[in-house]
């Protein structure tokens, strides 16, 4: 199994999406990017402590790969919106990849790449992976404890 950080805006939607995706194993919900140990919810709402809303992503690369899961990511969401999606808007609601291994970061570079050069503005930060902080209980499987889950 190999993982993979990605933020995307609000985590609940693209934890959602991730766990749908044939060879996704686990999707956690969390926080990706910043100076605080252990934040909280609050903390990383206030700006301060540099995290993003993130999901960290376990998956099986003979089911799906690292750039498949990438592209996934450029299609959930929109790269070219700085620290924002949608109403939700804030650092902690910014695009990013947050490479685990240079291979990673290889791939993520370049599909950034092939956008820029299709002409999209893309927004998203590309830096290397830090600790990843899973979210509270509450935010895990958000949708799916709601009832709003999407399946298929």
């Amino acid at each position: 199994m190999e993982k993979a950080i990605f933020a995307a805006g609000c985590f609940w939607g693209i934890e959602a999406a991730f766990r749908r995706m044939p060879g996704v194993v686990e999707a956690i919900s969390g926080y990706s990017g910043g100076i605080t140990e252990r934040p909280t919810y609050e903390q990383v709402c206030s700006g301060q402590t540099g995290h993003a809303e993130a999901v960290e992503v376990t998956f099986d690369p003979t089911k799906i790969g690292y750039g498949q899961l990438v592209d996934a990511f450029f299609d959930m969401h929109d790269a070219t919106q700085i620290n924002r999606q949608g109403p939700d808007i804030g650092t902690q609601y910014r695009s990013g990849l947050f490479p685990l291994t240079d291979e990673q970061a290889e791939v993520a570079r370049t599909k950034k790449q092939a956008l820029i050069e299709r002409g999209v503005d893309v927004a998203t930060e590309i830096t290397p992976a830090g600790p990843f902080w899973p979210a509270e209980d509450y935010h895990q499987r958000y949708f799916e404890k709601r009832g709003l889950a999407q399946h298929g």
